[in-house]
């Protein structure tokens, strides 16, 4: 569809065609030409959303990427050990930031891999908790990372692959350092910028050696400063769960370590995940501290 907006229609399809809509498809498709909005996109992911409930593998086929001799080049696969896991975010850290948070990442992982084998009692999963949701934290998306994203050579490869033609690029962002906020709800208002920003994006990514630096003028935003913190917070909640790690406690402990997965998305979203997800560690850490206590409590 060339927009991830059409998503949606194309998930409406997809129910309609399970028999989830109590409605006529005819009907759905005539509140769309009512509407107005994007009605060509709109008709067409309904009718692929529709398609691909009948037969999904044949639509997967029919859109799948393709080289230039048209054979279908195959998804990348995921990173399934823990090995794997590492050498993915190690590599991915050293574009993000540089060798040295790269280290700082593996240095941690290893430090539960080594613990976990010697207390974990033959348990595993917690170095690959620590791995994935570690890494996730440290790679927090600021300016900088939006800017190398947008910089990089596969940004204008995918471009190129997805549309053809004279188009322009537009860009909907947000910065908490100079945008506005909404005067009713407080939240940040995005703002549309020209094509002029990939100039721009490619000088803010070489300037990605500021951040978190006394020189980041970034850093000093609440969002920022909160990033940061929550790295620090996650060093020392590891620290804590391996100087008492047993076989009794481990899946508790993969728990916690998991808590940064329930911090998603951004702005006033990501602030009110993240009050959910310092609630839920809290809870953990007092069964944690006083696993006792928790037992008798609710015996």
């Amino acid at each position: 569809m060339g927009d991830s907006i059409a998503t949606n229609m194309f998930v409406l399809g997809y129910a309609y065609q399970k028999g989830l809509v109590p409605l006529g498809h005819a009907a759905i498709e005539q509140a769309i030409e009512l509407n107005g909005a994007a009605v060509p996109m709109n008709l067409a992911a309904f009718r692929w959303g529709r398609r691909a409930a009948a037969d999904r593998a044949a639509v997967e086929l029919l859109v799948a990427p393709k080289d230039k001799d048209n054979v279908v080049r195959l998804a990348p696969r995921l990173s399934t050990t823990l090995e794997e896991i590492v050498a993915a975010r190690t590599k991915h850290l050293t574009g993000y930031q540089n060798a040295a948070l790269a280290q700082r990442y593996a240095a941690l992982v290893e430090k539960v891999r080594v613990a976990e084998q010697l207390k974990g009692g033959g348990n595993m999963g917690l170095a690959e908790a620590v791995a994935r949701y570690y890494a996730k934290l440290l790679s927090y998306k600021d300016e900088y990372e939006v800017a190398r994203l947008y910089s990089e050579a596969a940004f204008q490869a995918k471009l190129g692959r997805q549309f053809e033609g004279d188009y322009k690029l537009k860009f909907h962002l947000a910065p908490p350092l100079f945008a506005q906020r909404d005067p009713q709800t407080g939240h940040l208002i995005k703002q549309e910028f020209g094509s002029w920003m990939l100039p721009a994006f490619r000088l803010l990514a070489k300037l990605k050696g500021l951040r978190g630096t006394a020189f980041d003028p970034f850093g000093r935003t609440e969002e920022r400063k909160t990033e940061r913190r929550l790295i620090a917070d996650y060093e020392t909640l590891i620290n804590e769960l391996l100087q008492s790690l047993t076989p009794q406690n481990h899946a508790l402990a993969i728990k916690l370590a998991a808590i940064p997965d329930e911090i998603r998305g951004y702005g006033h979203i990501k602030d009110a995940n993240l009050a959910k997800a310092k609630r839920k560690e809290a809870e953990l850490l007092a069964q944690w501290r006083n696993p006792e206590a928790v037992k008798a409590a609710a015996e």
